[in-house]
């Protein structure tokens, strides 16, 4: 069993994947450099655990 992510970090993950689908891919560390470009994300945890939230919804995008 994982951890449950808050309402904000999934907001702005699909918000961010609905603006920029193509940026984000299925590498974590790709996905926090290309997050930390676009968006303006002062805490590093956050946009850790954003970043880590977009490489999962990139991930099932891809198996279905």
């Amino acid at each position: 069993m994982g951890r449950i992510k808050t309402t904000l970090v999934k907001r702005s993950a699909e918000n961010f994947l609905d603006k920029h689908p193509d940026l984000f891919k299925t590498s974590f560390k790709e996905n926090k450099v290309k997050l930390a470009g676009v968006g303006e994300i002062k805490s590093k945890k956050l946009r850790n655990k954003i970043a880590g939230y977009l490489t999962r919804l990139t991930k099932q995008q891809e198996k279905a």
